[in-house]
């Protein structure tokens, strides 16, 4: 018997997270907090107070794992990006006590900068590792001869 098309997403969800490398939680931990935000603005346009509280929660869960996640001892700027975290996950909740879509496009816009630039940073780190990579295969040895372990 095939799964359902729900038990199919969530199966795929869970093989996506057991499979993923840290950079690409990292990245899932962003999609996870933006579509909770998604899904609670459309829950609060229809008037469905209950579904925008749930997800707001779950956005706030996320901005909790970031927090959770961030070594502060990295230098200033994991010490500014957890400021950063502190006032989304305070929005979070001031939207949803006040039911603001404003505030939720906000912190949803915040957290879509945030998830470029760390998909920009990791990109920008497997090409230099690979360029390394590449240079240290062809560098000539001392006792000369070329490299071609990989």
């Amino acid at each position: 018997m095939l799964p359902s098309g729900n038990e199919a997403q969530i199966t795929y969800r869970v093989n996506q997270i057991q499979t993923a490398s840290r950079e690409q939680l990292l990245l899932i931990t962003y999609d996870i907090g933006i579509g909770a935000i998604k899904v609670a603005k459309e829950a609060l346009r229809d008037g469905n107070n209950e579904v925008a509280n749930r997800e707001l929660q779950r956005a706030q869960a996320v901005i909790r794992e970031l927090m959770s996640a961030l070594d502060v001892s990295a230098g200033e700027w994991a010490t500014a990006l957890m400021s950063l975290y502190e006032f989304m996950y305070e929005q979070l909740v001031k939207a949803n006590v006040e039911k603001d879509p404003n505030i939720m496009d906000s912190v949803r816009s915040m957290l879509e900068e945030l998830r470029a630039l760390w998909q920009e940073a990791m990109e920008k780190s497997r090409v230099e590792s690979l360029a390394q990579g590449e240079a240290r295969r062809g560098e000539v040895r001392p006792q000369g001869g070329l490299d071609f372990a990989g």
